[in-house]
């Protein structure tokens, strides 16, 4: 990450059947509800000064297109925030809806992995800004890093992650949205050792960590490493972060 480019918290909200859930390790047998609707989710955290928000369409992939519309543009309508949202992404015109629907970022994943030159000509049309690649990963036997792919219920067996990041070289691509899959929703810490790796070996990609924050220290941590910004989950939902206190990191 360039030392001119600002760090950003990113508060999260993943939407299933309507209700703010979390799943562990990406399993849909294994989600968590929380109170409250995802609009007055959103509301409490632009009140608590987030500038961002990481909306998450969980029905999208067995849904086969993205579901979230109607309250995405609640959200923006009544807090203000940007917001980078995906699912179900599958051609320009998807991309195109979503944007109109006040989405700031359109967050890719399947087909970024399985169809680059595809989602490298959204960024030629719509922005390199305007898009982030969502690249989410477990880690094989052999200690390389496997893509997840279709809401992470399939793997793709193409190439590691930093193969598939090396695929979109000179594309113009900004913004990556990594998580590990592994950590994801266990409170256990984010993997630093994979960011650390992808940020030495992409120095040029605003870098977003995910999976597993917990406190102060992972998202100061995140902002050390290289990272651009940094994804807050189930931390938040909890009550065992306060929002307030991690975007303080940001203007450090």
């Amino acid at each position: 990450m360039s030392s001119n480019t600002p760090f950003t918290v990113y508060p999260a909200i993943d939407v299933r059947s309507g209700a703010v859930v979390r799943l562990l390790k990406g399993d849909y047998d294994q989600e968590t509800r929380y109170p409250g609707d995802p609009v007055t989710v959103a509301e409490g955290y632009a009140r608590a000064g987030a500038r961002w928000l990481h909306l998450v369409d969980l029905d999208a992939a067995r849904e086969g297109r993205y579901t979230l519309d109607a309250t995405l543009e609640r959200i923006v309508e009544r807090t203000g925030l940007m917001v980078q949202t995906g699912g179900g992404v599958r051609c320009a015109d998807d991309v195109r809806r979503v944007l109109d629907a006040g989405a700031t970022r359109v967050v890719v994943g399947s087909l970024a992995v399985r169809e680059p030159d595809t989602v490298i000509g959204w960024l030629d049309r719509f922005g390199p800004d305007r898009i982030t690649v969502a690249l989410d990963t477990r880690i094989r036997a052999d200690g390389t890093w496997q893509v997840a792919v279709d809401g992470w219920t399939g793997m793709d067996g193409s190439g590691d992650l930093v193969s598939c990041l090396h695929r979109y070289h000179g594309s113009g691509l900004e913004h990556v949205l990594t998580t590990d899959i592994g950590r994801d929703g266990t409170l256990g810490g984010p993997n630093f050792h994979l960011y650390t790796m992808l940020t030495r070996s992409t120095p040029d990609l605003q870098l977003q960590a995910s999976g597993g924050a917990r406190n102060v220290d992972d998202v100061r941590t995140a902002r050390r490493t290289g990272c651009a910004g940094i994804i807050l989950g189930k931390a938040l939902l909890e009550g065992r972060l306060s929002l307030t206190d991690a975007i303080h990191e940001e203007g450090l």
